[in-house]
């Protein structure tokens, strides 16, 4: 039986996860290090967080149903792809050893937090090349072609988030201010909403293969909180601070990682 306190904490885990998904992405670099320090066995912990933030998914992209709207055809292409990427990501983690996701585990960690570290850049050089291409009208999101290499990695993304979850929507940001004519919300409703369908298909698998893996205690506080936090980032988490909200995920990042490299040593 988790102890009150350990369930108050993973309940604030995921309010704050469901708020920064919805605004930046990488919101399991805020819940994967509370449940693998509260002793939950790796996988499960995977498992049962991406299980609870699909709550915190749905209501991030109810916020962005507007912009969401305007990129619809966008939208019915990338699915499909981030669907796939999603289903063989969560097999890979279920059929795969469980030692080679502790060796992969914190390899993947330190590349999501060198992502979340370099965030501001990242977004500041796709804007800039977004301006030298005469910058993008909202209006004309929806028509633009997409190219294929942008198909490519929507669906090794969408591997990578079945896989571990962590940090896929400022993949995706990433990629889109590069390789998709939209503004930069209309580029967060994709993010939102493709992150949603790799964290669906995943749970779906994991209830089918693996239920055993689940924490179900773990995936109603992580639900109950991300929802919340979903409505919390589409309506307010425009105004929460980068700068603390990038802190704490690093900070609690490199707890999580700690305790990984100490279990392999």
């Amino acid at each position: 039986m988790i102890e009150f306190w350990r369930e108050a904490l993973i309940f604030l885990g995921g309010l704050w996860a469901g708020t920064i998904n919805t605004v930046v992405g990488s919101g399991t670099l805020v819940t994967f290090p509370i449940l693998v320090a509260l002793g939950t066995a790796p996988v499960n912990a995977v498992v049962s967080n991406a299980m609870g933030l699909v709550a915190g998914g749905f209501s991030g992209a109810w916020g962005y149903r507007r912009e969401a709207a305007s990129v619809k055809k966008t939208l019915l292409k990338l699915v499909p792809v981030s669907l796939a990427g999603g289903l063989i990501g969560s097999l890979l983690l279920l059929n795969l050893p469980e030692s080679v996701f502790g060796i992969v585990a914190p390899v993947l960690l330190v590349c999501a937090l060198v992502l979340v570290i370099f965030q501001p850049r990242l977004s500041k050089w796709a804007k800039t090349r977004q301006a030298a291409s005469g910058g993008t009208d909202p209006d004309d999101a929806d028509r633009a072609r997409i190219p294929l290499v942008l198909y490519i990695l929507v669906f090794l993304i969408g591997v990578y988030g079945g896989y571990f979850t962590a940090a896929q929507g400022i993949l995706l940001m990433a990629v889109f201010g590069i390789f998709l004519q939209a503004s930069l919300q209309q580029s967060n409703a994709i993010k939102v909403i493709l992150s949603l369908i790799v964290n669906l298909v995943a749970a779906i698998m994991y209830l089918i293969i693996a239920p055993e893996r689940i924490h179900w205690l773990i995936v109603l506080l992580i639900a109950v909180g991300s929802l919340i936090g979903g409505f919390i980032g589409a309506k307010v988490g425009r105004k929460l601070s980068p700068g603390w909200l990038r802190a704490v995920i690093v900070i609690l990042g490199l707890i999580a990682l700690g305790n990984m490299l100490y279990k392999l040593v």
